[in-house]
């Protein structure tokens, strides 16, 4: 079924945030939403990234193999790097594999299947009080709306997501930014001061 492109409010991204809570699952599913709404990805190349992936430095993730197989790199940007931080600094004590990867119980430490997150975002969203649709196709359009509010060339919005061509050395375009800066700055605002954080991790 093909549902509308009807992305969340940043204030009902924020509101799933929090009710995401503390912890190693919270961190995870806190992670993953940057992931995908900060560098615009799709579930299954979220799903795929690995810790080589990240290039924290350099404010960019590779995808190995997106639509059509193209190899490509996004940027994200520093608040995103801080909500991804918590969740890398726990994984790397657990079992070689896939970034996003299953907790608790037998399989822990393998994929994390895309079923289960879009599960745990409707289960979120729903104890939120979000009344719409929540799921990993709808962040990666906010990420593409807000890019577009901002100013964005849809050209550049549409390379980012899609990547250029098929290189297997692929170079983030200088043009295409690694998030709308106002858009960063209204959910970074929104995300602490409706939690009472300081800093970057809640």
């Amino acid at each position: 079924m093909n549902y509308p492109a009807d992305p969340p409010r940043v204030e009902e991204i924020v509101a799933v945030m929090r009710q995401a809570g503390g912890g190693l699952h919270g961190d995870r599913v806190r992670a993953l939403i940057v992931v995908l709404l900060r560098a615009g990805l799709r579930i299954w190349e979220a799903l795929d990234l690995h810790e080589g992936d990240l290039e924290p430095a350099r404010g960019a993730l590779l995808v190995r193999e997106g639509k059509g197989g193209r190899r490509r790199e996004v940027g994200m940007d520093d608040w995103g790097w801080g909500q991804l931080r918590p969740w890398v600094a726990e994984r790397v004590t657990r079992p070689v594999g896939p970034l996003f990867c299953v907790i608790d119980g037998p399989t822990r430490g393998r994929p994390w299947s895309a079923p289960a997150v879009r599960i745990q975002l409707r289960r979120l969203a729903a104890e939120a009080g979000v009344r719409r649709r929540f799921a990993p196709h709808q962040l990666r359009h906010a990420h593409a709306v807000e890019m577009a509010r901002e100013g964005v060339p849809l050209n550049v919005i549409h390379d980012r997501s899609e990547g250029q061509g098929a290189s297997a050395t692929p170079q983030p375009s200088a043009d295409a930014p690694p998030f709308a800066p106002n858009v960063a700055l209204k959910v970074y605002g929104a995300f602490c001061s409706s939690s009472g954080a300081s800093g970057a991790r809640r």
